[in-house]
């Protein structure tokens, strides 16, 4: 039997996410994505489908590339207007009592002091149910509006990042010692100074003598999500990732990552299952399979070509406006996203994408799998990528919002419950505890905890 299947949902805070041109589907309610309520009920609906985390995406910039312009995108709405999403998480964890909430934050553009002390106002906020998706951004719009001429080079941001994380594990692990809030009313002392630490960390890129502003969180280090798939980026993963989460539209696509990154973990000194992965899908289910794909081609009049350039251009930095359609996609080197474009373009050998196959293709569910089916086919494509692509698990997204997600919780959560394939979560279990099935802080094989262990 397949291992269980843990399920995040994968959203961003935008009018139209992965399946650009559907927010205009009648049934979609996109247009509520500024609204409190949205959010809180979304997180209701999946902890009660069994989901273990939702998985918050985010970028800085616009999607500008497509025309030279972020015309395109705007029209589309594809990912612009976008808010803040560190904002809706606490707002997510009060309506809710075990689900996770997974967030992408850029170490490219936010200084590690201060995300520190972020990071573990949310977990205390969620008791433990924060995770942090490490990214390094892949927008030349977000550099230039955030103070740079342009993007550093793919490889130095990761470079950089990886200073970027030592300085955050020297604050959340080592500065301030579990018992040194004292709070004392009869002494006097609420924090023992001598158990309160400096970093003195001096670095190439940071310079933070400390110590840290919060006292440790629940989690102390947030549950670390990361998810490139360039080179660079998998031997980042291998170094500081907990869970990982690819995105590519087949089943030998993935598992060549994952196969990748595993060996990478032992060379890393760590155990080849220290992380979980996910990998993403879009599912659309009904009660039976016809049902499901008259959804599917009702789905397909709201499509937006255009709008899917204009995401694809954001990707991966290569404009496509005016581009003979039925030519074939070449792979250049960009400072962008570069699996994204390596997915349509060197990753499989049996295949030629041209622009408008992959135009077609991303317009409904970007670069993953789209499973149609009833709940029971639904389910059995969910094994099959569980054993071919060795994963975990998936973020799932959705065509049309909330519902695809509404759709899920109703036919295919019960189905995988049936077949025994949903964990059952722990009461009051930190969103590490509910992932790596360990205890609520950092492994002892991992990079963070070895700071941890140089002050005891």
């Amino acid at each position: 039997m397949t291992k269980p299947i843990m399920l995040n949902a994968f959203e961003m805070l935008v009018p139209a996410f992965q399946s650009p041109g559907l927010w205009r589907h009648p049934d979609d309610q996109s247009s509520r994505y500024t609204e409190l309520a949205y959010w809180a009920e979304l997180a209701q609906t999946l902890e009660d489908g069994g989901f273990t985390g939702i998985f918050l995406a985010d970028i800085l910039g616009q999607y500008d590339v497509y025309g030279g312009n972020a015309d395109a995108a705007m029209r589309g709405g594809v990912q612009y207007p976008i808010l803040d999403p560190t904002l809706i998480i606490t707002a997510m964890a009060a309506s809710t009592k075990h689900i996770g909430v997974g967030v992408t934050v850029s170490t490219t553009y936010e200084h590690p002091y201060l995300l520190a002390r972020r990071f573990s106002t949310l977990d205390h906020f969620t008791n433990g149910r924060v995770g942090w998706n490490i990214v390094t951004s892949y927008q030349d719009s977000a550099a230039r509006n955030l103070g740079l001429a342009g993007q550093e080079p793919h490889d130095k941001r990761y470079d950089r990042a990886d200073e970027y994380m030592d300085v955050a594990y020297k604050l959340w692990e080592t500065s301030i010692e579990d018992d040194a809030i004292v709070a004392d009313r009869e002494s006097g002392v609420f924090v023992d100074p001598s158990k309160v630490h400096k970093i003195d960390h001096e670095g190439e890129y940071f310079t933070v003598p400390g110590p840290a502003l919060a006292q440790p969180s629940p989690q102390r280090t947030p549950l670390l999500f990361q998810a490139g798939a360039s080179p660079r980026g998998l031997a980042f993963a291998a170094k500081h990732a907990e869970a990982i989460f690819f995105n590519g539209y087949s089943t030998s696509i993935v598992r060549g990552w994952v196969d990748k990154v595993r060996g990478d973990l032992v060379a890393a000194g760590r155990s080849a299952d220290a992380v979980k992965i996910f990998t993403m899908a879009t599912v659309i289910v009904a009660e039976t399979d016809e049902a499901a794909q008259a959804k599917y081609e009702d789905y397909q009049q709201y499509v937006d070509p255009e709008a899917a350039l204009a995401l694809f251009g954001g990707w991966t930095g290569v404009d496509l406006e005016g581009a003979e359609l039925d030519s074939p996609i070449e792979h250049v080197q960009s400072e962008a996203h570069q699996s994204a474009l390596a997915t349509f373009t060197k990753l499989d050998p049996d295949r030629v994408w041209t622009i408008r196959a992959m135009a077609k293709f991303i317009s409904i569910g970007g670069r993953g799998p789209v499973i149609v089916g009833s709940p029971q086919t639904v389910a059995d494509e969910l094994e099959r990528w569980m054993v071919e692509a060795d994963v975990d698990g998936f973020n799932l997204s959705s065509v049309i919002r909330p519902g695809g997600e509404e759709d899920f919780v109703r036919f295919v959560s019960p189905e995988l419950r049936r077949r025994g394939l949903l964990p059952t979560p722990a009461e009051g279990a930190t969103f590490r505890e509910a992932v790596l099935g360990k205890g609520p802080r950092l492994a002892d094989d991992h990079r963070g905890a070895s700071f941890r262990k140089a002050r005891v």
